[in-house]
């Protein structure tokens, strides 16, 4: 009885120096005989590790819900009643984000429920950000001018630069103002939203509760899509 009502810790403890050891080369000897039991571990750290940060990720995008996917200040492809809304983070001055951008494009006009909602990043340059705050300008007052001057300036071949902001403004025939608190402030909340998700490239897009770094082709795009979709039905039943 006193032996099974006794700690292991204490049982640790009551080891001599020689038998503590003889275990320790024991140990070692099984992992060398035996390399597969490390891998196996370190393949369920990482998996516990990708886990909680995932855990992480959807508790910052549930408490900052409203922010993301309905902020009023944020362009939007889409319906605004869309069933399903991805979040895209991205850089005028980004060559892959230029690209993806037309890949959203395309899934919005096959896809009438879903959304998407633009958050760009001044990542690459200070050009980034003007473009960014001309585009997020004109969005409250004129949405379809501020849509259209997102595709122009997405459709740049190469660095943005004051020049051709303005060019771009004035091929469709808008001018938002140089400097604008609200445009700024929006820009500034995309920032720690980034910041807050680990985001630290463009383009990378929220889905559900998923981030998608880089530019994902558009039959991946597509089946995630499906797949967010079944799942917010499966949840609508219940």
């Amino acid at each position: 009885m006193l032996f099974i009502s006794t700690p292991l810790w204490a049982a640790a403890h009551a080891l001599t120096p020689a038998q503590e050891a003889r275990v320790q080369q024991l140990v070692e000897e099984t992992l060398v005989n035996n390399p597969q039991i490390l891998a196996r571990a370190s393949q369920a750290y990482e998996k516990k590790l990708r886990e909680q940060q995932q855990e992480q990720i959807a508790q910052i995008i549930k408490k900052n819900h409203s922010t993301l996917f309905q902020d009023p200040a944020s362009p939007r492809l889409g319906a605004a009643d869309a069933k399903l809304t991805l979040v895209t983070f991205t850089d005028y001055n980004c060559r892959y984000c230029k690209q993806f951008d037309k890949l959203l494009e395309k899934l919005v006009a096959e896809n009438p429920e879903v959304a998407v909602v633009i958050k760009p990043l001044p990542f690459r340059a200070e050009s980034s950000a003007t473009a960014a705050r001309a585009v997020l300008a004109l969005w409250p007052a004129e949405s379809k001018k501020s849509l259209a001057l997102h595709k122009k300036l997405m459709a740049h071949h190469g660095m943005l630069d004051n020049n051709s902001i303005s060019a771009a403004e004035k091929a469709l025939d808008v001018k938002a103002a140089e400097t604008d608190s609200a445009a700024q402030k929006t820009l500034d909340t995309n920032l720690k939203m980034a910041q807050q998700l680990g985001i630290q490239g463009t383009p990378a897009t929220l889905a559900g509760d998923n981030v998608l770094s880089g530019m994902v082709p558009y039959q991946q795009l597509g089946t995630i899509v499906k797949q967010q979709l079944a799942e917010m039905s499966l949840l609508f039943r219940a």
